[in-house]
């Protein structure tokens, strides 16, 4: 990956978080972010 394709994606990231807060209030984020505790958690339980 050159740095021009990794800027654009850094760009679309943080587009897409953005109109997340903008539009939805962080619905997406707050999603995500409890799927990622979950996760951790399971494989947590795992180790």
């Amino acid at each position: 990956m050159n740095n021009a394709t990794a800027a654009v994606l850094a760009f679309l990231l943080v587009a897409f978080f953005g109109a997340d807060w903008f539009f939805n209030d962080a619905r997406i984020l707050t999603f995500l972010g409890r799927r990622l505790i979950d996760l951790i958690e399971y494989i947590a339980f795992w180790r």
